[in-house]
């Protein structure tokens, strides 16, 4: 039986990711654990966050559990959720904060308004956060193909986002799923075992759990 877990550090939705796992594979053995020798032997981890970008790099780091992530970002499959996609990279503009630095690029807050849609007049409010269901677009990957993680998902599909910030890679090339709030913005990136996504796949219905089946399929 494969054993995957869900980095336990303080900061995160951890049940109802676990129970999306469990869910979709009974068969796999699926843990949450702030342990590092326990992440260590896994076969896969899951790297969540919740709320802001400041307290969960503080968390991470209090609770010694910053080299056990990079560890795994370097050694097996990794599926980073919400704050926890937005750790990878360089830098946060929440707090001007540091992240890990996993992923080249930096973490931007969505601007008040927004540019004018064709035919209307003026810069139109955006609200702020961004919550609710937003379609989310499948960028080549490899071979001009979709990420393996989105095998089975329509392009186009919905998912869920709760977030004021979100990622700018400085390589096109790691964003394999974007959508539009106000700007068009990566809100799914990848690049060898690392998969991560700004929404939340535990609470996105059908088209989420595919992606949590697919990941605990993918031999990256």
């Amino acid at each position: 039986m494969s054993t995957l877990v869900v980095v336990d550090y303080g900061m995160g939705n951890l049940r109802s990711v676990a129970k999306a796992f469990e869910h979709v594979s009974p068969r796999t053995r699926v843990i949450i654990s702030g342990d590092a020798a326990t992440i260590r032997a896994a076969d896969r981890v899951v790297f969540p966050g919740q709320g802001a970008m400041p307290d969960c790099m503080a968390h991470l780091r209090q609770t010694g559990l910053e080299e056990v992530v990079r560890e795994a970002c370097r050694s097996k499959p990794l599926f980073g959720v919400c704050v926890g996609e937005q750790m990878l990279f360089d830098w946060s503009a929440e707090g001007d904060t540091p992240g890990l630095g996993i992923l080249p690029g930096k973490v931007l807050r969505f601007p008040d308004t927004a540019a004018a849609a064709p035919g209307e007049a003026g810069a139109q409010r955006l609200k702020v956060p961004h919550m609710g269901w937003n379609r989310v677009r499948q960028l080549p990957w490899r071979d001009g193909l979709a990420h393996p993680l989105f095998k089975g998902v329509a392009d186009g599909s919905y998912y869920y986002f709760v977030h004021s910030y979100y990622v700018q890679p400085a390589d096109p090339s790691l964003t394999v799923g974007q959508t539009d709030y106000g700007l068009s913005f990566t809100c799914a990136v990848a690049r060898d075992n690392i998969f991560a996504t700004q929404f939340h796949p535990e609470k996105s219905a059908a088209d989420g759990l595919k992606l949590y089946a697919n990941f605990l399929d993918w031999r990256p």
